[in-house]
């Protein structure tokens, strides 16, 4: 191989010179084969370790064109995207063949225990004098007296109890027969499916993998067919306890989906596998903690407990507090409009949850909403009862809390007329006032008049009650009376859990699914962080609210229920008045809060909004959701009153902005506070329950 002289080894070749020099040939010669030689040894060595220097490029190319720039660009996105993928996928194969070894998994649930043996004697060291409520649990529903009884009916009607026995055979043999069919590669039609909405199961694998569709499908069938047997089985009987069997049945039936389980939850399954049983581990962490922080009693954490602070993050529209006794902060909100509307707003909401709701997020928040539309906006933030506020009754929450409010909105504006809006339990006693101020000989001279009344969710015919009527009876009153004598207050963890089992699957199961069992952290949910943010009930009030309301319905009874020694009559109202209702609400249905259009006999408006008793109101234009129903007419039967009524999309807040505007009275420079005690949202909305 002939190689190139290198510069860096000289070469000495022979050369011809004159007889004078007399050279020495052969070695040169010599020399010259030795550095030919050294040089052949050094650049096989190069050859064989590469390249050490970077070649240079050659001369750049032509730019491309536009057109087939972009295209290149593109094939090279295609190219990493399929890389990525493929890579992916590689990894998720690699995890799965690790994660489904049967030999590690014996060892993965001894780890699993004794992690969580450790974690329970923490807790049990730390927590060993923990009150509970468990041990000799007293039954104040009554439910094994009625489920007794219910038992004993099917025992002596055995021809119902054999027909429901053939149809929930015949259904099994047609499940069977489905799935061996699916078995066998053959098409095959579910024969049972969940109902639209139930998210208990959405994986995929209730559906693709045939044993979870086959567990799912056995669910379903047999919780169907118990719910219509207890149906069928409780005709005839008084309407409560039927009513208070099948809710309670179904709440049993929901307890005991496959999703609630972690070895027949196909989810939790593959998590269980992916991270070797971390996620039960830290599910017990959060089990723990819970039962930890319900002193215990479990409290489930629905929202992360970091992720919000008021007056930071949330209850964040700017205003000032004006006023404040024992009772009531009252907060006005800083204009954001040069102009406003004349008639100030006055906003009484709910005292069985904080006020915040109606001012969440910027981008939720109905007061800011109806500030930036123009609008002086007042609103009442309750106290939290603790045991001074035991013997503080509906009439205190009338004079000191709304009608303090209306003089304290007449003192800061000087207006002679104020609308005013009540939510919930707010609407309820906002009727109350209206009705005992029609009912006084002379209207007070330091009180404005009201010019319209909103109603949001506001129950006051109390003869449907929906699915809370199943916590009313005498015996169940007596028992929270009695608890409340403790006390001095009903505590806000009893009230919550109530309404949390009015949706059971939205708002306990899925949480010990998200939490407990796969071990996850609660997302940072706003409405869910304020849900937890609940408040004490005062004993008088909450007494007198179940039995004079829930219990006896007199408040849609003429001279029914007096205030401060003055009866009530509903039905003088005649203020005008809109009302709110939302279709899906478990709280206060929308067929009994529809009854107060026939009390009033001032001019009513009736708009149902779609979803439930907070989505549905807490709905801003912007989220473009959900829809309301409007109709013009109000017919005795709610019914009709639907049949008639237009479907719109979108909020009901622009519709109701509409009907509010006729009731403004021309506009006035923007109002600012005066005589500030403290800045919104106040010191009382940051005391939390115990």
């Amino acid at each position: 191989m002939l190689l190139p002289a290198s510069p860096h080894l000289p070469l000495h070749p022979m050369t011809i010179t004159d007889d004078t020099q007399k050279p020495k040939p052969r070695k040169a010669i010599a020399r010259s084969l030795e550095t030919i030689a050294a040089l052949r040894s050094v650049m096989e060595m190069k050859l064989a370790q590469g390249p050490k220097e970077k070649i240079e490029s050659p001369p750049a190319a032509e730019p491309l064109p536009p057109h087939l720039e972009a295209l290149k660009q593109s094939v090279v996105i295609a190219r990493e995207r399929v890389r990525k993928k493929e890579e992916a996928q590689r990894k998720k194969e690699e995890q799965k063949k690790k994660s489904f070894d049967p030999a590690e998994w014996p060892r993965t649930l001894f780890r699993i225990a004794e992690r969580s043996q450790k974690l329970v004697a923490d807790f049990l060291s730390r927590n060993g004098e923990m009150p509970g409520r468990m041990a000799g649990a007293p039954d104040p529903a009554h439910l094994g007296a009625a489920f007794f009884g219910l038992t004993d009916k099917i025992l002596h009607d055995p021809v119902l109890f054999a027909d429901a026995q053939m149809s929930l055979w015949q259904g099994y043999v047609k499940l069977w027969q489905s799935m061996f069919a699916r078995l066998q590669g053959k098409p095959s039609e579910p024969v049972v499916s969940p109902v639209p909405g139930d998210k208990r199961f959405q994986d995929e694998a209730w559906q693709n993998i045939w044993l979870f569709d086959f567990i799912k499908q056995s669910y379903l069938l047999t919780s169907g067919w118990v719910n219509s047997l207890v149906r069928k089985e409780t005709e005839g009987l008084d309407p409560k306890l039927a009513h208070k069997i099948d809710f309670y049945t179904s709440q049993m039936v929901d307890a005991i989906a496959p999703s609630n389980f972690w070895m027949t939850n196909p989810e939790v399954l593959r998590a269980t596998f992916e991270s070797s049983g971390e996620n039960l581990v830290k599910g017990l962490e959060n089990l723990l903690g819970d039962l930890e922080r319900g002193n215990g009693q479990l409290r489930i954490s629905m929202s992360d407990p970091k992720a919000f602070t008021v007056g930071e993050n949330i209850a964040i529209t700017p205003g000032k507090v004006v006023f404040q006794n024992e009772l009531m902060q009252l907060i006005q909100y800083a204009p954001l409009t040069p102009n406003m509307q004349r008639t100030p707003l006055l906003i009484i909401p709910p005292w069985i949850n904080k006020y915040y709701i109606l001012d969440l997020r910027e981008k939720n928040s109905f007061i800011r909403y109806l500030v930036e539309q123009g609008h002086t906006v007042f609103c009442i933030s309750w106290v939290n009862p603790d045991e001074r506020n035991a013997n503080t009754g509906f009439d205190d929450y009338m004079e000191s809390g709304a009608l303090t409010a209306m003089r304290e909105v007449h003192r800061a504006t000087g207006e002679e007329e104020v609308n005013i809006l009540g939510y919930c339990i707010g609407g309820t006693l906002l009727s109350m006032t209206l009705a005992y101020l029609k009912a006084l000989p002379d209207a007070p001279h330091d009180l404005p008049k009201p010019k319209s009344a909103t109603f949001l969710v506001a129950l006051t015919d109390f003869s449907e009650p929906g699915d809370l009527g199943v916590f009313i009876d005498d015996e169940q009153i007596s028992a929270i009376e009695g608890r409340m004598a403790e006390k001095g207050y009903l505590e806000a963890a009893s009230m919550s859990t109530t309404f949390n089992l009015l949706r059971a699957n939205d708002l306990i199961w899925s949480f010990v699914i998200n939490n407990y069992l796969l071990g996850k952290e609660p997302f940072p949910f706003d409405i869910l962080y304020w849900n937890s943010d609940s408040t004490n009930l005062p004993a008088r009030m909450h007494s007198f609210y179940l039995r004079r309301m829930y219990l006896q319905n007199k408040l849609v009874v003429p001279g029914g229920i007096a205030m401060k020694g003055v009866p009530l009559d509903l039905s003088t109202i005649d203020t005008p008045a809109f009302l709110l209702s939302t279709r899906d609400d478990h709280i206060a249905p929308w067929h009994s809060t529809y009854a107060a259009t026939q009390l009033y006999k001032g001019p009513v408006k009736f708009v149902l909004a779609g979803s439930g008793h907070i989505a549905g109101i807490i709905n801003p234009p912007a989220a473009n959701k959900y829809g309301y129903w409007t109709n013009d007419s109000c017919p005795p039967d709610p019914e009709n009153w639907f049949k008639g009524a237009a479907q719109n999309t979108g909020s009901w807040w622009p519709e109701w902005i509409k009907w509010l505007a006729q009731y403004g009275d021309g506009e006035v420079p923007a109002r600012e506070a005066q005589n500030a005690i403290e800045d919104a949202p106040g010191s009382y909305v940051k005391v939390r329950a115990s």
